[in-house]
């Protein structure tokens, strides 16, 4: 009798369905600082040596690879400044990529955003979008919305560049599903408060808050680089303070969209 139960058990078994397994996520595709679009990038002959002298502090190569930059990308580059990212980032994405570098319709910062002009004008995938920061817009679907040390500003009143919020949520809606959001910025100490006076601001940001702000646009976390941390840095000073200027404690986060 044993036998029979043990033959049934068995049959029984081999007409079961078989145990579902779970699917693993996608992986996601890992970019070399040492690809050649990227090393092309930082080799290029047009940067200027204002811009080189920086790329010991900045880590350029490592930056683009935790951006995921490859060639044929379509980025948005928000609040460009003078360029030093503009320059590396229409290099990375190669002649089938572009480039929008972004700074408001208006222009009225002009010593902020007009210098991105003639440094547009150099490369030929570099096309200017005038937007509102928090109605940001673009011809196509984007791969990727980068901005770097400039997040800290959008609550100084009197910069007046709009609700970040809304940048955040407009970002999101023009980035492809699976598209990131990269942001740099000067890291303030744990649980402090957003700065909204230009006059006494350190322009830094607490990590944590733009994690938070980001994430209630419906971006996930998709991971950060400590590759501009820097331990020695106090956080008690302006990042335009001489004892600290060009070596702050800097965080830099990747949100992506939801596929």
């Amino acid at each position: 009798m044993r036998f029979v139960f043990i033959a049934a058990a068995l049959s029984l078994a081999a007409c079961a369905p078989p145990a579902q397994q779970e699917t693993p996520p996608p992986a996601q595709v890992a970019v070399s600082p040492d690809g050649a679009n990227i090393v092309a990038a930082v080799a290029d002959s047009r940067r200027p040596a204002t811009d080189t002298a920086r790329d010991a502090a900045r880590h350029p190569a490592e930056t683009l690879a935790f951006a995921g930059i490859e060639e044929g990308d379509k980025i948005g580059e928000i609040f460009p400044g003078g360029g030093y990212f503009t320059r590396l980032l229409a290099v990375a994405v190669g002649e089938s990529g572009r480039i929008y570098p972004t700074i408001r319709a208006d222009g009225v910062a002009g010593e902020f955003e007009l210098p991105i002009l003639p440094v547009a004008a150099q490369y030929p995938n570099a096309i200017m979008a005038r937007t509102p920061y928090d109605a940001l817009a673009y011809p196509e679907p984007l791969d990727v919305v980068f901005t770097a040390q400039n997040y800290h500003d959008m609550p100084l009143t009197a910069y007046a560049l709009g609700d970040r919020a809304r940048m955040n949520e407009t970002a999101f809606a023009a980035l492809k599903p699976g598209g990131v959001y990269v942001i740099i910025d000067h890291a303030a100490n744990a649980g402090a408060a957003v700065e909204t006076d230009a006059q006494t601001a350190l322009h830094r940001i607490d990590p944590a808050v733009v994690r938070a702000e980001v994430e209630a646009a419906g971006f996930v976390f998709d991971g950060e680089s400590d590759v501009l941390r820097n331990a020695a840095d106090p956080h008690t000073a302006s990042v335009f303070d001489p004892s600290i200027r060009g070596h702050t404690d800097q965080f830099m986060m990747r949100f992506r969209k939801p596929e």
